[in-house]
Formats: C-alpha cells, structure tokens, sequence
C-alpha cells in the first residue's frame, strides 16, 4: 500500500468516524483534524493515526486513555460499546446464575472533562437492555461507587474516572456483584477471566446506530448512598479504644471529588481540626496547581505542605482526585523538615494499627491476646515484608498477591491490604477495594493515638523496626519509547541472571511468568539474596515502564543505632540500584 494509499484509507475512516459521533464537539474536532491533514501537517497526521491506530482495549482495568475522536480514545462512542458490550455480559451472567432475576448496576463519575456525559449515556444504554440501572447523583469518589455495588445488591458498577492520571485523560472502571461474580469478588474489579468475557462482548457489539438508550427509566440516587458510606467510615474510628482526637490535620483532595465527603467522614469521626487546602478544595477538571495530579509526584504535596507549615499541623493527608488512595506527611523529628510518607511505611504504620485496634476489641470481649486471631493481612508482592511479620506477631494469616487491588481485595478472610502505590484497604466489609477516605480515619486515629503519647508517627514506624527489622525500599522506573525494549530488557535478565545485588548473592530466582500454588502468572521476576535484599522487576501493567521494586531489611538491637543504620540502609538501596541498572545494560 502506497503512502497516498493510507492516507485515504485513514481520511476516509476519520470522515466516517465523525459522521456517526453523537458528541458535535468531537465530530468537528476530527474533521479539522483531517482538513489539517489536507494542508499537509505531520503533527496532526500523527495525531489521526494514533486516535485510529487499532481500539482502545479493555482489559483489567476497564478503559483509560485520552480524550479524543477515534476508536484509540475515550469519547461517547467507545463509551456506548463499552456500555452495550458491559450490559450484554450483565445480562447474560444474572440470567445463567438467577434466571427469574432483574440484572441491576449503578454508575458512578467524577468531575473530569465528559465523566458525567459518559455516566448518563451509560445508564441510557444499561437501561435500555433491561438492566435496573442506578446513576449517582453527582460526582462522587470512587470509593463510594464500589460501596454502592454491594449496598444497593447491584451485579455490575461502571465508575467513570481516570484516577490520578492528567487532565486530558479519562477511563472506565468496572466492578462485579451480586450473581455476575464468585462471592470472593463481590464488589470487587474485575479480573480474569471477567475481562477478556467482558471485552469478546463488546467486540461484538454492532454498528452504533444500533445500540439502543433508554430515554428515562433509570434511578437517579439520592443522597442516602453517600449518607450511609459517610457514616459507615466515620464509624470505623473506635474512641472507646482510642479516644484521643487532638491532631491538626491539613488535607487536600487535589481538585479531585473527596474533599467534601473526607471532610464530613472525618469531622464525624470526632477529628474537628481539619483544614482543607484552599486553592485545592474544589473540583477542576484541569488540576491548576499541580503538573500531574497524584500525591506521589514531586511537588503535588507542596501547597497542603506550605498550609501544614503555615498552621502548626500535625499531619497532611493527600487523596487523589478519585480519593481511592491516602498519602500522608509529617514533620520528621531527625530533620525537622516535612516529608511525605512512602506507600510500605503508611501500609506498615495502618497495619499495625489495625492489629492493634482487633486486640484491643478482643480483650474487651473477654477474648483474650488470640481474639480474632481469624483473619488475614494481605499485600502485593511489590509490596514490603514488613506486614507479614506485623501479622505474624499478631497471630494473624498473611497473604502475598499479585499488583493491584483486584486481587488483594479477594483475598478470602481478609482484615486490612495495601499495596505500596498508596492503596489502603482498611475496612474490606465496607469497600472491597482500596480506599482513600476510610484510611484517613485510621490515619488520623493512629496518629492523634501518637501525639497523646508524646510521639509521631515517625516514632511509631521506629517501634516497629526495633521489632521487625527495618525495612527500607525504593524503585527504579525506566520509561521507553518502544514497548519492545521491555520485552528485551526482560529476556536479557532471563537469559543472564545477576549473581548477586548489593554484594550479596542471589540465592532464590523465581520467574513470575511461570506462576505458583500462590500466584497466578505474572511477566515478573524475583530475585531473593543471602541477606534478604529482594528485588523484583515487571514492566507496568499501564504505562511503558519497567520497574523495578527494591527491598533491604537491617536489624538494629536498640534506638540509639537506628541513625547509622539508616544511612546503612540507604547506601546499601544505591549499590543494590548501581546493580540492577548495569544488570539491565543500562
């Protein structure tokens, strides 16, 4: 095919692409773009080709990707595929399980740019294939949409949000209940073989002119849903066992949609001194003071820091703009300098906290120290060791999943997960998923707990390494233009293993892809040495990344050695970082 051959074919496809588009400003916005095209611009001929380079595919996190005409974007069409496809599964899942049974879903959105176009039309779609369908009544965390698939009995959610990703981008999040999932998913995202079921459905939807939308017919929610998640959260704080509420919190939802109801969940949890950030109080869809809107990025945290600063507070907690993850920062005692909090040591500090609060509810039970010994911490594999010797202290199960939520949150008697991307699931009965607002409650509650006894949080992190050892970690992420190059990275490490990291040999390998009685195959690999440094290396599941998750363990005999050993620590983290870079040819 001549290059004169493909531009017509591409120019063709574009013009009938906006023919059909139901949203005028999308349709226009492509037939400028092919005019541009026409006058012979390189930029917006890469741009055609990439919104026509193939559809957006569904997969295990549902959809995300730029807004934007074409089937490579998330715009109302792909929304209404998506939608059919979903309610197509929906239908055919309640009926096999119940055939006498209704399907029912709800759908949830944030403030970002279409969220709730997308939404509505869902809920038209969803509707008009016989589903009892719910729609949100405004925009709500995410957190909130996955308490409403089990409140209101539903056997699909659909939340329209793109997390923490920029401003341009948006997505489509998909969970199960009821009949359409194993119990141990109720609630839960989807996984395999959800997915791929889901994904053949909508390949098999038709042309779009034959997707029907309901007119009316769905429930629009009142504000009893939010009402009964608020007072579930704020009931999580247990002041019986706990009582201290004096902390000074700063808090920022990052111009996403958490900030009312954190606000409103922490304030009835008795913690009365909290400052929302001013300049980031309110939902924007185009999050003006941050360059990237996720609490991990260098320089989101700066205004709630400066506020924090400005108050005297005690600590920040961050959510991000769909409020499913928490991060917290504090005054560290040995600088003096605020500093946020890595994603292992809040995941240790809230798991401890909650081994803590189901000790304390035993003992008041007449239990004794073993109440409640039923149960299980659970974490991703990326994660830090640090929580399973927190359980194991505790006498409680620990369990190691693959990345994601999806998975930690199946985890059959589960009490409390995390994963180290600042994903906290506190209370699994409540929201079977991570969750941002509800591990602001224990935040908050730890650290008041914390600052009753003349300590920080800090302080309660160096209890636990005095315990358990200290863990440190760090990451190493290298992004690339070609998503060959991960898979070259990947096989020069399968073909020549390292020997050691860090001075110390490698004494367990183990090839995630192969998978185990424990986890399901995974493009991953493990390396294990003499003195417990672990690494592991895995291309991202959503960006073209490889990343690489590094852990050192130190035991320390008392407080007084804690200093050296963390700058032990700390260079022991760079030569282990030197060795996986040169293992990788870098």
């Amino acid at each position: 095919m001549t290059s004169s051959d493909a531009d017509y074919r591409l120019l063709t496809e574009a013009r009938k692409w906006a023919a059909q588009d139901p949203d005028p400003e999308t349709s226009a916005s492509l037939l400028e773009l092919v005019r541009l095209v026409e006058d012979g611009s390189p930029a917006a001929r890469q741009e055609l080709e990439d919104s026509f380079r193939g559809t957006l595919q569904f997969g295990t996190a549902g959809l995300r990707a730029a807004l934007g005409p074409g089937p490579n974007r998330m715009n109302r069409v792909v929304v209404r595929r998506a939608a059919a496809g979903l309610a197509d599964f929906l239908v055919r899942a309640t009926g096999e399980a119940s055939p006498w049974t209704r399907p029912r879903a709800v759908v949830g959105y944030d403030a970002r740019y279409n969220s709730d176009i997308f939404a509505a039309e869902t809920a038209a779609v969803f509707t008009a294939a016989g589903i009892e369908t719910f729609l949100m009544p405004a925009a709500l965390p995410t957190p909130l949409l996955a308490y409403a698939v089990r409140a209101l009995e539903c056997d699909g959610g659909v939340m329209v949000t793109a997390s923490h990703n920029p401003p341009q981008d948006n997505g489509y999040k998909v969970y199960l209940g009821r009949h359409a999932v194993a119990d141990s998913g109720n609630g839960a995202q989807i996984v395999a073989p959800y997915d791929a079921e889901i994904a053949a459905r909508i390949n098999a939807v038709g042309p779009l002119d034959t997707i029907a939308l309901a007119p009316e017919g769905w429930t629009v929610l009142d504000g009893s849903v939010a009402a009964g998640y608020q007072q579930a959260a704020a009931a999580l704080a247990l002041p019986e066992y706990f009582p201290a509420r004096d902390l000074r919190i700063v808090l920022t939802p990052m111009h996403g949609v958490g900030g009312e109801t954190a606000l409103a969940v922490l304030n009835a949890a008795g913690f009365s001194d909290v400052t929302l950030v001013a300049e980031q109080a309110q939902p924007d869809p185009d999050f003006p003071t941050v360059s990237f809107p996720n609490p991990e990025e260098p320089g989101a945290l700066d205004l709630a820091l400066e506020t924090a600063g400005r108050l005297d507070a005690d600590i920040v907690i961050a959510n991000d703009p769909d409020a499913d993850r928490a991060a917290v920062a504090a005054k560290d005692p040995d600088t003096g300098a605020w500093r946020m909090l890595r994603g292992d040591e809040v995941g240790a500090l809230l798991g401890a906290h909650v081994a803590a609060r189901l000790a304390a509810a035993g003992e008041s039970a007449g239990s004794g120290s073993a109440a409640g010994s039923e149960g299980v911490f659970a974490n991703s594999i990326v994660s830090s060791r640090l929580l399973a010797r927190i359980a194991a202290a505790a006498s409680y199960a620990h369990e190691e999943t693959l990345t994601g939520f999806k998975w930690i949150s199946r985890v059959p008697g589960l009490l409390y997960g995390y994963e180290e991307a600042l994903g906290y699931c506190v209370a699994p009965d409540l929201v079977k998923d991570k969750d941002g607002i509800s591990a602001a409650v224990l935040i908050a509650e730890l650290a008041a707990a914390a600052k009753a006894d003349g300590k920080t949080v800090f302080d309660t992190l160096d209890e636990l390494y005095l315990q358990h050892g200290l863990h440190a970690s760090d990451q190493l992420s290298i992004r690339v233009a070609d998503l060959g190059l991960l898979d070259a990275m990947m096989n020069r490490l399968r073909v020549s293993p390292p020997e050691s990291f860090g001075s110390s040999a490698v004494e367990v390998f183990t090839d995630l892809a192969e998978g185990s009685g424990q986890l399901p195959p995974t493009d991953g690999l493990l390396y294990l040495t003499r003195d417990l440094t672990r690494v592991i290396i895995r291309p991202s599941g959503t960006e073209p990344k490889l990343k690489c998750y590094l852990e050192v363990i130190h035991y320390v005999g008392s407080a007084a050695e804690l200093p050296e050993a963390r700058q032990a620590v700390r260079a022991k983290l760079d030569e282990v970082l030197r060795d996986v870079s040169e293992a990788l040819g870098l």
